[in-house]
């Protein structure tokens, strides 16, 4: 049973505890790996690095950023199919779709920075003194402590490295604990192009994420994640000043109109709404149609519900397994609690007895103040109330 290490100043290393993380596939929810889980000690060895190696990579020429980028992209192109497999076996995802819609923007991106790094311009202030030219000039902050969440751990990954080094800062990135594969392969590889500690990998729980956020040396701290958990990072980076960005749920509205193609408007939002098992924070999720075509709507998304295919990643299907059993657990409990005003239509069930797979699930008659409407669910279901007019629509 393999484990996936740390990657700090450009070797993979265990924690030095020796603690560990069990890596379970969502497909058959059963564990088939470990991960390290990173205390103190690691967290202060990966940020020395990221500041050692800050001076020198801030210094390096935009052109220099700019090819170091491009060879990292070229580099993940050749080797995607490892990368793919990682993601599958630790998500559960459809091969395909990670292979069609996940791969080629990651590295589209990679490619996009490194075009950015050549841009970062400065810009004239005026002339607020006599003889004196004001200008406004970008130069890189330090290490950036970056956590990533585990829908899309190798796209949101490089949604964060990728700039951060762009800007010429340098880095030290936390995923999930649930989904540390594909991303342990990705700063192995982008190091063959990289000083050392430039981009530095360390796998752990929350615990790890809170000491990468209160330790001294980052300059800025990113997450994607719940709002609780934004929450929380804005707190404790607030206590030292840190730049602070975060990316956190969302409750995606869909307005369905009077004139809408009713067929149309739910194959495309039954798309929308159940891709990567409805974990996504812009989901098409919540659906609020007008009084005319309610109850046609209804029942479109109820069939296109049914016809969902869901299944293992080799299956051709719309969809694979939630992520962990948390998850599972956090979505059958929201669905449990349908309030008696609300009707279940299709789904609200565990699917099969192994992995964390759960039915294609449509609410409908749902209240403003239901919880299933105020709270993000992150899994595949997708409700639907009846707007009275307009201005209802966009107050909801």
């Amino acid at each position: 049973m393999g484990t996936f290490q740390n990657f700090i100043n450009g070797q993979r290393t265990d924690a030095r505890s020796g603690e560990t993380i069990p890596i379970v596939n969502p497909s058959t929810g059963e564990k088939y790996a470990e991960s390290a889980r990173s205390g103190a000690e690691d967290i202060d060895v990966a940020m020395k690095a990221a500041d050692s190696a800050f001076e020198g990579w801030s210094n390096a020429t935009p052109s220099e950023r700019s090819l170091a980028l491009l060879k990292i992209a070229d580099a993940l192109e050749e080797r995607a199919e490892e990368m793919i497999a990682l993601e599958v076996e630790n998500t559960g995802k459809p091969t395909e779709l990670v292979r069609s819609e996940e791969v080629p923007p990651m590295i589209d991106q990679i490619r996009f920075f490194a075009g950015a790094a050549r841009l970062l311009e400065g810009k004239s202030a005026g002339e607020y003194m006599k003889d004196m030219t004001s200008f406004v000039r970008r130069e890189p902050i330090g290490v950036c402590a970056q956590v990533t969440p585990w829908n899309y751990p190798m796209l949101m990954a490089t949604w964060k490295f990728a700039p951060a080094l762009a800007a010429g800062n340098t880095v030290v990135l936390k995923p999930s604990d649930t989904t540390p594969a594909s991303t342990t392969l990705l700063a192995e590889i982008a190091a063959e192009f990289l000083p050392d500690g430039v981009f530095n990998v360390v796998c752990g729980d929350r615990d790890t994420g809170r000491l990468m956020v209160e330790h001294d040396v980052p300059a800025m701290v990113s997450i994607t994640g719940s709002v609780r958990a934004g929450t929380e990072v804005a707190t404790a980076a607030a206590a030292s000043l840190k730049r602070v960005h975060l990316e956190l749920g969302g409750k995606a509205p869909v307005v369905v109109f009077e004139d809408a193609d009713v067929a149309a408007a739910a194959e495309t939002i039954a798309v929308a709404g159940y891709f990567n098992a409805g974990q996504d924070c812009t989901a098409a999720t919540r659906v609020i149609a007008a009084p005319g075509v309610y109850g046609d709507f209804v029942d479109a998304i109820t069939e296109q519900a049914k016809n969902t295919k869901t299944g293992m990643p080799d299956e051709d299907v719309l969809f694979g397994p939630l992520n962990n059993v948390n998850q599972m657990e956090r979505v059958s409990g929201m669905v449990e609690r349908t309030p008696d005003h609300a009707r279940l239509l299709t789904g609200g069930a565990r699917q099969g007895d192994r992995g964390y797979f759960y039915e294609p699930t449509v609410i409908a008659d749902l209240r403003q103040d239901d919880e299933l409407i105020q709270t993000e669910v992150f899994g595949p279901v997708i409700t639907v109330q009846q707007f009275a007019d307009e201005d209802e629509a966009l107050r909801w």
